[in-house]
């Protein structure tokens, strides 16, 4: 048993080392840079890691790219010549700024990136199986369907992401010939891919209207004009069923919405991952811990999971 004395110190090493550890953890410091946070997406990842790594009491800086691979790059050159403790990179472009990538590994800095792709100069991309996702969507699409008909697609291929979804479509409609591409947009890359989307869309359902049975969005945002636009001719739910993926609180009110014509998207775990970047930010520039212990390989992969009228209450907000 230990006598008052003992006690008394057993205490103070405790709270002197509880106090060590804050101030490590204060003088921890991480820089998360979204490519483009005006995107959905890239802000619930990179609002994530930069939440996750403020409990924690580390310094964060969240830095926003607006989309620019010229400013991307400079952000990231600044960030090396700082040299913060980690840097997480949310949907960036490992090929197209190998040159700061690179710099950051010579410095010393970990970086773990979200839905970019690998790196030799990274430690994990925390990501999905990009070609899981982009076949349940489409074997979900073709289901509806009872694999028969013509379908529309909205396309994105400046993204590796949105591509590979789309070369998954290709894949199982070359094995379902039943079912043809009637029409097909690809969005351009640029500040108003929104009215780029609303006017090859609307193009495509003027031009083939009421001679396809579904119609295929690469991610929701496109699938939100999309929607708008076939509700304003009188679309009914149901009627010509719509597919994307992402998944966010708009998409489930949308896929539980009656009046909707968008009905399924294979949701990705964003949060998550950004929680989990930082998680594995923690393991390896924190405690010190074998980055090969942390995960197996270049992919720390999470599941999507499909969501449409069976399950989309699970999703949506009390």
């Amino acid at each position: 048993m230990l006598s008052r004395r003992d006690f008394a110190i057993t205490a103070t090493l405790a709270a002197a080392t509880l106090a060590t550890r804050r101030a490590a953890a204060q003088e921890f410091s991480l820089a998360v840079i979204g490519f483009q946070m005006s995107s959905e997406t890239h802000a619930r990842a990179a609002n994530a890691a930069a939440a996750a790594a403020r409990e924690k009491g580390w310094n964060v800086s969240l830095l926003n790219s607006e989309g620019s691979l010229p400013k991307h790059a400079e952000q990231f050159g600044a960030l090396v010549q700082r040299k913060p403790g980690a840097i997480i990179v949310c949907m960036g472009k490992p090929t197209e700024a190998d040159a700061q990538f690179e710099a950051a590994r010579a410095a010393g800095i970990p970086v773990v990136t979200v839905m970019s792709g690998t790196s030799p100069h990274t430690l994990f991309d925390v990501a999905v199986n990009e070609y899981q996702v982009g076949a349940q969507a489409a074997l979900w699409l073709l289901g509806r369907m009872n694999y028969r008909g013509a379908i529309l697609t909205e396309r994105f291929d400046g993204n590796v992401g949105t591509r590979i979804r789309g070369k998954m479509l290709d894949a199982v409609l070359s094995e379902n010939q039943a079912v043809s591409v009637l029409g097909s947009h690809s969005m351009a890359r640029t500040a108003s891919w929104q009215d780029d989307v609303r006017a090859g869309m609307q193009a495509l359902l003027l031009r083939h209207r009421g001679r396809f049975q579904g119609l295929w969005a690469s991610f929701d945002g496109q699938a939100y004009i999309i929607d708008d636009l076939l509700q304003a001719q009188g679309m009914k739910k149901g009627q010509v069923p719509v597919v994307s993926i992402d998944g966010g609180a708009e998409t489930y009110r949308r896929i539980a919405d009656p009046e909707s014509t968008l009905m399924a998207t294979v949701a990705i775990p964003f949060e998550e991952m950004g929680r989990r970047a930082v998680a594995a930010v923690e393991a390896v520039a924190v405690r010190k811990q074998p980055p090969a212990s942390v995960n197996a390989g270049p992919y720390m992969l999470l599941d999507a999971a499909l969501v449409d009228a069976n399950n989309v209450r699970q999703y949506l907000n009390p």
